[in-house]
């Protein structure tokens, strides 16, 4: 039986759970899910509730439902881990080191081009939005402040000093992977609080208008992450 989260509605708990259940591996692409009817004797729910929660469930990408061919379940790489929902089930179930290089991959193509951007296009309040996140960061080190949301809140922040609008709407996604990244590269790094030194010359850069040492700091921070991650990768084979 599962166990429901809470804050949530009945259809809302069922997609989570779910969700998860199909990420996990507990429902195959061969054997898919049980029928609507069958769910809804297992979690003694109503049929509407189901319903919307299967909805919700094919928006996701992770099945199919079709009259007389039940409730399918589609292969991985149709799953949409854009959705924070997807990629957070995906990483609390067992993130391999695979993911979390592809994750890596992903911010090298975004983020030094979004510092880049802050540093030609930020408001005050958006310099003042980073500044205030590595402040966070050092009342962090001193144990004031949790390490990993300060940590999250730099980066997001600078999606929004960047002011383009495609990059700020990454900033859920970007969100839920760096709860999960950080840790893991802190970790490899004997650290529990992120390099003040590295972040705060990307915040200096982006506040001088410097988008090419803004770009350049981002990218060595974010190759530095992704060195540890390979040498855990061969490590680990």
């Amino acid at each position: 039986m599962f166990q429901f989260e809470g804050n949530l509605n009945l259809s809302q708990r069922m997609t989570h759970e779910l969700g998860k259940a199909i990420v996990r591996g507990q429902y195959s692409e061969v054997g898919g899910l049980p029928t609507e009817a069958e769910l809804c004797d297992e979690f003694g729910i109503s049929r509407s509730a189901m319903r919307e929660a299967v909805k919700m469930l094919s928006a996701k990408g992770l099945i199919t439902s079709r009259p007389r061919q039940g409730i399918r379940i589609l292969p991985e790489d149709q799953w949409n881990i854009f959705d924070s929902d997807v990629l957070k089930w995906i990483l609390e179930s067992n993130p391999s080191l695979e993911l979390l290089k592809e994750f890596l991959q992903m911010r090298m193509a975004i983020e030094p081009e979004a510092a880049a951007l802050a540093a030609k296009n930020a408001q005050p309040q958006d310099i003042e939005a980073i500044g205030k996140a590595v402040d966070r960061m050092i009342a962090a080190k001193n144990g004031l402040d949790d390490p990993l949301q300060s940590d999250i809140a730099f980066h997001i922040s600078i999606l929004y000093a960047s002011r383009n609008r495609f990059f700020i709407q990454l900033r859920e996604f970007v969100q839920t992977a760096l709860n999960v990244s950080i840790r893991h590269t802190n970790q490899l790094k004997g650290i529990t609080v992120g390099d003040i030194e590295d972040h705060s010359a990307i915040y200096y850069a982006i506040k001088a208008g410097d988008a090419v040492k803004a770009e350049a700091a981002v990218k060595h921070m974010i190759d530095e992450a992704q060195g540890l991650i390979e040498s855990a990768l061969k490590q680990e084979k």
